[in-house]
């Protein structure tokens, strides 16, 4: 097997109790490697339509229910997948069987951690529905495309809920100088189209 960056084929949030989707993220590599036919390359998505991708969450939670209290790590369709079971949710996270599992190990604690400080240490289905935003968020800054970019619980809960920093001048001459922009932009746009 080559060695990639695309470590993660899907990052999943599921009920514990029927295991309808709360979220699902599965990762596909943005560039096919030239003389591949199928989808077999690192980093391919196995699952590309929603058909298959229910078909596995379906078969993962049936074999997660059964070995729920012995590990958080399994084989499901010849996928690597390591859980963490929360409230009434379990959080997996997907590799290839190739995987490093204590890297996967380390994306699935990050998820949680990260999402246990978002939501004040409630995670359970409704309030990851009510906070879905926030959920999004930290699932994308800890995976992007199938590659890791961040395992720190502390720093992904920081990025998600500190609003971006936008520097506005609203004093006397930044407003003159935006209504003169303004203007020179009606102007321009006045002049070629009218």
């Amino acid at each position: 097997m080559a060695l990639s960056l695309y470590s993660v084929n899907a990052i999943l949030i599921l009920a514990k109790d029927n295991a309808s989707r709360i979220l699902a993220k599965y990762y596909d590599a943005p560039h096919k490697p030239s003389g591949t036919k199928d989808r077999s390359y690192p980093g391919a998505n196995p699952y590309p339509n929603v058909k298959d991708q229910n078909a596995f969450e379906e078969k993962l939670h049936n074999q997660t229910a059964s070995q729920a209290d012995k590990c958080d790590i399994m084989l499901c369709d010849n996928r690597l997948v390591v859980f963490k079971q929360c409230q009434d949710v379990i959080c997996y996270v997907v590799g290839d069987v190739s995987e490093n599992e204590m890297l996967l190990y380390s994306v699935v604690l990050a998820l949680r951690d990260s999402l246990l400080k978002l939501l004040k240490g409630s995670l359970d289905k409704r309030t990851i529905l009510e906070h879905f935003d926030m959920v999004a968020l930290a699932v994308d800054e800890i995976v992007d495309d199938g590659i890791i970019l961040e395992t720190d619980p502390g720093a992904i809960a920081a990025r998600v809920s500190q609003p971006p920093v936008v520097d506005i001048d609203i004093s006397e001459q930044g407003l003159i100088a935006g209504v003169k922009a303004a203007l020179s932009f009606g102007k321009k746009a006045f002049s070629q189209y009218g």
